[in-house]
């Protein structure tokens, strides 16, 4: 499998700690790993490499020169990374046909595979929508971003990319010019820009199991009529989100999978 992840030094202990639950709920799978990042610096990505390798597994670097995205719009505190997502396809090897991008504020508490091997059914990418129980804010988001065609208002910290068909379709300038004319009304750029655009050619998938917004349990286990209990997630949740400011590393965190996130955290010696 082949697996994205883009981040800044901060990130790091973070993304070891997914690596880890990752290859730790895929044994048997060998993982392609490709880390865009501008800060990192060799000792930091020697340490992942190893990590990759005891576990059958490879670590690529995606160097990024200081002249790609000139002309790139930024917004606000938002740095030239935020396109480092969107136009993926362009940066990686052009071998690659899919790759799987995860936010390192992930848990992977059960296999992969079926999330891999999704049909894109003609679609550039496949993600999901943490909506709520009544969709107010897919409404919102279409209004504001005026991406009537999109089905939901998408989350970008997990998303399946058809590569093959990105390399055709997304255009950087078309994303650029996106950025430049609506600045103001972007709040998480490249997560609005995704909507904008290609909200209409997302795949929708089922956040309970691709994308799990750990900060809304009790919206889960509601609005499935109590199905969605703790051993539900346990047994079908495949990547645990911990959206939002507060993370479950920071000592001051209390959530329902606070106690699950330092578990892995001791359990693969990253604490």
């Amino acid at each position: 499998m082949n697996i994205l992840v883009t981040l800044d030094k901060n990130y790091l202990p973070p993304l070891r700690v997914m690596l880890g639950s990752m290859f730790l709920n895929n044994k048997g799978t060998a993982f392609d790993i490709y880390v865009i990042s501008n800060d990192l610096d060799q000792k930091d990505m020697e340490g992942l490499s190893i990590l990759c390798q005891d576990n059958g597994s490879r670590l690529h670097s995606v160097r990024i020169e200081n002249n790609t995205f000139d002309g790139a719009p930024t917004i606000r505190y938002y740095t030239k990374a935020m396109y480092y997502r969107l136009l993926a396809a362009d940066l990686l090897p052009e071998e690659l046909d899919r790759i799987l991008y995860i936010d390192p504020d992930t848990l992977i508490i059960n296999s992969l595979a079926d999330i891999y091997s999704t049909d894109f059914k003609g679609n550039l990418f496949a993600a999901a929508s943490h909506s709520g129980l009544l969709g107010v804010s897919d409404y919102v988001n279409r209004i504001r971003l005026s991406a009537y065609e999109a089905e939901g208002y998408f989350n970008s910290g997990v998303l399946l990319m058809n590569l093959t068909a990105m390399r055709s379709q997304v255009k950087a300038q078309d994303i650029f010019a996106y950025a430049k004319k609506n600045k103001k009304q972007l709040i998480l750029p490249d997560q609005d820009i995704l909507n904008a655009l290609y909200g209409h050619k997302t795949l929708a998938m089922d956040d309970s199991i691709w994308n799990y917004d750990a900060r809304y349990f009790e919206g889960y286990w509601l609005g499935s009529q109590g199905s969605k209990d703790m051993d539900w997630v346990m047994d079908n949740t495949v990547i645990l989100h911990f959206c939002g400011k507060n993370k479950p590393w920071s000592k001051d965190y209390v959530g329902f999978f606070s106690a699950l996130y330092k578990h892995y955290q001791r359990l693969l010696g990253e604490k």
